[in-house]
């Protein structure tokens, strides 16, 4: 006819013929890899960065406490001590999230899709291939 398969309701549809068209079809599964892997390096680098945030403010604190001081006064110079990373800690505690989330994401679409393969037009006999066989000896 026209190329076009009718199910038992006479609707039309098309026939999936390579790999490419049935992985196209699989909607959010595409980024799922791609967005767990971005997860995964986001989350890794925002941990470091608040360790290495967590250690600057330590040792700020460890210096600024030599004189018998206090950063947790109530002075202009102990507030400026406190809030000198107070922006990339937020940002990275924000980034840290976003990442911790994409990857969860991208790990429940990936576990939802684990069973769905692409369906690929095959002729398998169930005839065993070795390499004799394949190289024509």
């Amino acid at each position: 006819m026209d190329g076009r398969d009718t199910d038992d309701f006479g609707t039309a549809g098309t026939r999936e013929n390579t790999v490419g068209e049935a992985r196209d079809s699989r909607g959010l599964a595409r980024f799922a890899r791609p967005a767990l892997i971005a997860g995964i390096v986001i989350a890794v680098v925002c941990v470091a960065l608040l360790v290495i945030i967590f250690l600057l403010d330590s040792f700020n604190a460890t210096v600024y406490s030599v004189g018998g001081k206090d950063v947790k006064d109530a002075t202009d110079e102990a507030r400026a001590i406190r809030d000198t990373y107070a922006a990339a800690r937020v940002g990275g505690i924000i980034a840290l999230v976003l990442g911790v989330v994409a990857a969860l994401a991208g790990g429940f679409v990936l576990y939802r899709e684990r069973n769905a393969s692409a369906r690929i037009e095959e002729d398998d006999d169930g005839q065993d291939w070795d390499y004799e066989d394949l190289a024509g000896e």
